[in-house]
């Protein structure tokens, strides 16, 4: 069993950036992203601050907008159109969740395609079907970036996601479709899920339950990336594998802490830095 560490493939992505960083402002281009949060979701503000830290080390000028929890939707919309107006920002980033009462899509739709470092603007979803240049979800790219670093081809092989949320599942369900994978998505209303994921070759798991796969659940050697972030009731996070146990019959496997998680930030800066170098 290999351990996939995105702490240390994190670490050297962000250590290129620097440079990158470096060189476009010695062109005159600053990178600068901007950050909007609505309300006071604690998670939240451990992200925001993450990626403020992010930014930080690899020179990319970083802004945050807070709006109140009882915004109205015009004034997020206001807000971004103000964003996407302004030559000085690269990367427009909303943090979600958002406060139930507004509507996510629109901002989302709202957000100019070129500076939706997040990929989700609809242009950016229908680029990435169509195998074109654009912006991934950086969730679903740290994942790529890893099976690259690991040299895990996808090519004619069964991938099995569980989980389906615009966030992780839809654009990965593509990211692999894109490596010539044979990709099912499994989800809460799939029957008999342990017929699916013990024929997966790579099995990736973002559901959001604490050791939800188990070991009977999975293949001799396989494959097994964690995306699930769950803290448990003594502190300790945990992933949606039983990692213990499963890393006994996984080839390869993603730890939580350390695993994923790490890579997401490291392409939000990634896609800044494109962002900026497109200009």
């Amino acid at each position: 069993m290999e351990l996939i560490d995105g702490k240390n493939l994190a670490k050297e992505i962000r250590e290129n950036l620097k440079v990158k960083c470096e060189e476009l402002k010695t062109k005159g281009i600053n990178p600068k992203l901007a950050v909007i949060m609505v309300g006071d979701d604690k998670s939240s503000q451990i992200y925001v601050r993450n990626k403020s830290k992010a930014c930080n080390e690899i020179g990319i000028e970083f802004e945050e907008f807070l709006l109140k929890e009882n915004t109205k939707q015009e004034e997020l919309i206001n807000l971004i159109n103000k964003l996407n107006n302004d030559k000085t920002i690269n990367g427009i980033l909303l943090q979600s969740p958002i406060p139930k009462h507004l509507d996510i899509n629109e901002a989302f739709r709202t957000i100019a395609p070129e500076k939706d470092v997040d990929g989700f603007n609809p242009v950016n979803v229908g680029k990435l079907c169509l195998n074109q240049d654009t912006f991934v979800s950086c969730t679903p790219y740290g994942i790529m970036k890893m099976f690259e670093k690991y040299n895990i081809d996808l090519e004619g092989k069964s991938v099995v996601i569980i989980g389906r949320s615009n966030i992780v599942g839809k654009p990965l369900i593509q990211c692999c479709l894109n490596k010539n994978a044979t990709v099912t998505v499994c989800h809460s209303k799939t029957r008999d899920l342990k017929e699916y994921t013990k024929r997966a070759d790579i099995l990736i798991v973002a559901i959001g339950k604490s050791k939800f796969v188990t070991e009977d659940m999975v293949k001799q050697d396989s494959v097994v990336i964690d995306v699930g972030i769950n803290r448990g009731e003594d502190g300790k996070l945990t992933g949606d594998v039983d990692f213990d146990n499963v890393s006994k019959k996984a080839s390869f496997i993603t730890p939580v802490p350390g695993g994923v998680g790490p890579m997401t930030i490291a392409m939000l800066m990634n896609n800044v830095i494109k962002a900026s170098s497109d200009k």
